[in-house]
């Protein structure tokens, strides 16, 4: 596990015929999105090299413990983007979700304590338009449906907001949310997302990083589908710059 930021050697093909397909994994958390992606590769017959990047360095080491063979760099992820997009194939960003989400919106006009009014962190969009324009492989942003109209039209699928440059299946195969998943603390949402937080030893609370992960069957069909991975259950496409609907 590293933990610095540095610029790698740039890459020129972001196609899936080279020997190694780079991907980068951005504010990686625990890898819900992630967990499926070797099954994927395997099935395509394709090696892939991940690069994940986390701040919280607790996460990051639980991160490197469930997948050995991935890069982790304790870092901003926003920098480290910025500086290193065109060294990777794919890339995944799921940028902090709580200046966005409508609950913490609800809080925070219910004047409970310690919930007030705070700006929509504007690194999401800032995202979304640097990889629109700059990037020249495929991507994905992922975040909570927010609590105001979304700046950039993406396409809902189930609780989460997808924004890419290709296009996104109708279905990603969620599975059902276990019943009370967020009023009831983290232990319903660790055996859903297969994870065990009982090492975590940081600040944030284990409820919110277990509920704020993608579910990792969204996270396979999304993968298959930048692989170009057709399967029966995930033929209708839309494109992704249609409104929310």
């Amino acid at each position: 596990m590293t933990n610095k930021l540095k610029q790698e050697p740039q890459l020129n093909k972001h196609d899936v015929t080279g020997s190694v397909y780079k991907i980068l994994n951005l504010y990686a958390c625990l890898g819900g999105n992630r967990y499926k992606w070797d099954e994927v590769a395997k099935e395509k017959g394709i090696e892939i090299e991940v690069t994940a990047i986390e701040y919280d360095e607790e996460l990051a080491r639980m991160y490197k413990e469930r997948f050995p063979n991935d890069k982790v760099i304790v870092t901003d992820a926003h920098q480290y983007l910025l500086e290193n997009f065109k060294n990777f194939d794919f890339i995944w960003s799921s940028p902090p979700c709580p200046s966005h989400s409508r609950i913490r919106f609800g809080q925070a006009n219910s004047e409970r304590e310690n919930y007030n009014p705070v700006f929509p962190d504007m690194k999401l969009y800032e995202e979304i338009i640097f990889l629109d324009n700059y990037f020249r492989g495929k991507y994905v942003v992922e975040n909570v449906i927010p609590f105001y109209e979304p700046l950039i039209p993406a396409k809902k699928r189930g609780r989460h907001l997808y924004w890419t440059n290709f296009n996104l299946p109708t279905s990603l195969n969620e599975r059902p949310q276990p019943k009370g998943f967020i009023e009831s603390g983290s232990k319903p949402n660790e055996i859903f997302h297969e994870i065990d937080l009982s090492s975590y030893k940081g600040k944030q609370r284990k409820d919110k990083i277990a509920c704020n992960l993608v579910d990792y069957e969204a996270g396979r069909t999304i993968f298959e589908t930048v692989l170009g991975i057709e399967k029966k259950s995930n033929v209708n496409q839309v494109s992704i710059f249609d409104a929310i609907g």
